[in-house]
C-alpha cells in the first residue's frame, strides 16, 4: 500500500511540476515569435496559451488544491469554471488595455492563493475562525489574480495593436485546452488514488506539502520583487 501511495504522489507531482524551469517564465523560442510576430497568428497564440497552462505549476498546484476534495465532475466542472471566468477576465483586459501590475507581487499572491487552499482543505478557517469562506467566491477572486499573472508576462512584448484582441483570445483559448488536459491527467491521477484508505491517510501531508509549495513561491517573489 505504501509502495501505491508513493506512486501516486510522483504521479501527481509530475502532472503539476511538468515546466517548473519555465513557470511564469516564456522559453527563448517562444519569446522570438512573440517579438517577431505582426498581425493575427490564431494557431501559434492557442499553442502558446496552451503550453503556458501546462507548464504553469503554479496554476496547476491551485487548482489541485481546489479539487482534491470534489468526488463529483459537476462540482469540479463548476469550481474551475470560477476559475476560468477570473484568470480570463484579468488575462484579456490587462494586456488589451495594458492594466500595469508588479509581476512579482502578483505571482507572491498567486504563491498565497496555493497557500490558502491547502490551508482550506485542512479544515483551518473553521478551527481559527469558526466559519467557512465562501470558497467558490474565493476561488474566483484568486482566478483574477491568475489571469493577471498571465497576462503580466505577456506584457513584455510589445505586441502591434492589430489583430491584438483576436491573438489575446486564441491565447487564451490555448489556456482553457492546456487547463483541460492537464485537469484530466490530475483528475485521473486522484480518482486512482482514491480507491484505497492511503488518500485520506496521505490527505494532510498532501495539503501541508501544497502549502510548503505556495510558501516557497510567495518568499522567493517577495525576494526577487525587494533585491530587483
Amino acid at each position: 500500500m505504501k509502495h501505491i501511495s508513493s506512486r501516486l504522489l510522483l504521479l501527481l507531482a509530475a502532472s503539476v511540476f511538468p515546466g517548473i524551469a519555465f513557470g511564469h517564465g516564456v522559453d527563448e523560442g517562444t519569446q522570438q515569435f512573440l517579438m517577431d510576430n505582426d498581425g493575427i497568428a490564431i494557431v501559434p497564440f492557442m499553442y502558446i496559451g496552451a503550453k503556458h497552462m501546462v507548464t504553469g505549476y503554479d496554476h496547476l498546484l491551485f487548482l489541485l488544491g481546489v479539487i482534491f476534495f470534489l468526488y463529483r465532475a459537476r462540482d469540479v466542472l463548476i469550481y474551475v469554471s470560477f476559475f476560468t471566468l477570473g484568470h480570463s477576465i484579468t488575462l484579456l483586459a490587462g494586456v488589451y488595455l495594458d492594466i500595469k501590475v508588479n509581476a512579482y507581487l502578483i505571482d507572491a499572491i498567486i504563491g498565497l492563493s496555493i497557500i490558502y487552499k491547502g490551508f482550506d482543505n485542512l479544515g483551518g478557517f473553521k478551527r481559527l475562525l469558526g466559519y467557512q469562506p465562501n470558497t467558490k467566491f474565493a476561488v474566483l477572486i484568486f482566478g483574477l489574480f491568475h489571469g493577471f499573472g498571465l497576462a503580466t508576462k505577456l506584457q513584455e512584448f510589445e505586441f502591434a495593436r492589430e489583430g491584438l484582441l483576436q491573438n489575446l483570445i486564441a491565447f487564451n483559448v490555448g489556456v482553457e485546452i492546456g487547463q483541460f488536459f492537464a485537469l484530466i491527467f490530475i483528475v485521473l491521477a486522484l480518482s486512482f488514488w482514491r480507491r484505497y484508505s492511503s488518500y485520506l491517510q496521505f490527505s494532510v501531508a498532501t495539503n501541508i506539502t501544497l502549502m510548503s509549495g505556495g510558501l516557497l513561491l510567495t518568499f522567493y517573489q517577495l525576494s526577487s520583487y525587494v533585491t530587483s
